[in-house]
């Protein structure tokens, strides 16, 4: 019997290490980004998914573009071909998407870049080693302790993150027994997200993210490209262009920011899988959601998938019809409460 889970550990950095693990991570985008430009638009016409041909034609260049070491280099060209893949299921699905970019500061260690241990962990940087103790609680019975106290528990790899100046440890660790009873495989620990117009997101936690920053700028761009339509010249219309990229940066800054609290709030409570509404026909019911909100639900969706993939959980759809009849609040079940949540989302 196998167990998996992802420990969340916070980290105790050398305020002289700081700096190290910023450019670590800085040149692993590169890295992954570089390889999801090449995998997105391969020589041959079409996306390459194939870990081996991008590591043979990218390997050489990386190396020579970055100071990291071969296993970085390896991890962050593997990081975009996950994500390409992702991208291209989704097209044989018939759904739109986009060349997998990467902005958040994160990286992936494997036991070749890092020497795990149970209170610190020895990383792979651009200027050497650096070690960094670990911050638990003091509850011996609060995770990630638990995990880290256990010793049937070895650590397989982890993601690297920095998050409002702190940096974190998502590792992915496994337990195996060889006696006792078949894990459960039919309740699994799930976060629901339901979608809306008032509220982006809303998680079966009870997080809302409101939706009020991105309406009122999806109004101001539309006033803008209003007043420019009017105009009518051909600085206008090229300058229309302009502002189409300001909105489309801006509104993909704010969603990787949802999906990676998303994907957090999941691994911190445990959960095996995220689950959102099926978008098929979301306009119907959501019939006030423009095509921004419609498109930012899609892209919300792709983001949480491939980030919460790295962490070791699912990210799945499935259809609307009554999904959110349970109060994350109270508990209870009933139409009424379908009724009073979705009114207000």
């Amino acid at each position: 019997m196998e167990y998996r889970r992802t420990a969340v550990i916070k980290l105790d950095v050398p305020q002289d290490a700081d700096a190290s693990l910023r450019e670590t991570v800085e040149q692993f985008k590169h890295c992954a980004n570089t390889a999801s430009k090449w995998c997105w638009h391969g020589d041959d016409g079409y996306h390459v998914t194939s870990m081996a041909k991008a590591e043979r034609a990218l390997y050489d260049q990386l190396r020579a573009e970055t100071d990291l070491t071969a296993n970085l280099v390896q991890n962050g060209v593997r990081r975009a071909v996950e994500a390409v893949k992702s991208g291209v299921a989704r097209l044989k699905r018939g759904e739109r998407t986009s060349q997998p970019s990467f902005s958040a500061d994160s990286a992936v260690y494997d036991k070749r870049s890092a020497t795990f241990h149970r209170d610190h962990v020895s990383l792979s940087t651009v200027n050497g080693r650096v070690a960094c103790d670990y911050i638990l609680p003091d509850d011996p019975e609060r995770h990630p302790r638990t995990y880290l106290e256990d010793e049937g528990y070895e650590f397989r790899m982890a993601n690297l993150q920095r998050r409002t100046g702190v940096w974190f440890l998502h590792a992915s660790m496994r337990k195996v027994e060889a006696d006792g009873p078949e894990p459960d495989t039919e309740h699994r620990t799930v976060l629901g997200v339901g979608l809306g117009v008032n509220n982006l997101a809303v998680s079966s936690t009870g997080t809302f993210w409101s939706a009020g920053e991105f309406n009122h700028w999806r109004r101001e761009y539309e006033k803008h490209r209003g007043s420019l339509q009017q105009t009518g010249t051909r600085a206008a219309h090229e300058a229309i262009e302009g502002v189409g990229r300001k909105e489309y940066g801006r509104f993909e800054i704010y969603l990787h920011g949802v999906a990676n609290e998303l994907t957090e709030e999941a691994v911190e409570s445990g959960c095996s899988h995220i689950v959102f509404e099926d978008l098929t026909h979301i306009r119907e019911h959501i019939p006030q959601a423009t095509w921004q909100h419609v498109w930012a639900f899609r892209r919300l969706f792709q983001y949480v998938e491939y980030k919460a993939t790295e962490c070791g959980i699912e990210a799945v759809r499935v259809p609307p019809n009554h999904t959110s009849q349970r109060c994350s609040t109270c508990g209870c079940t009933t139409r009424t409460t379908v009724t009073a949540i979705t009114s207000n989302v």
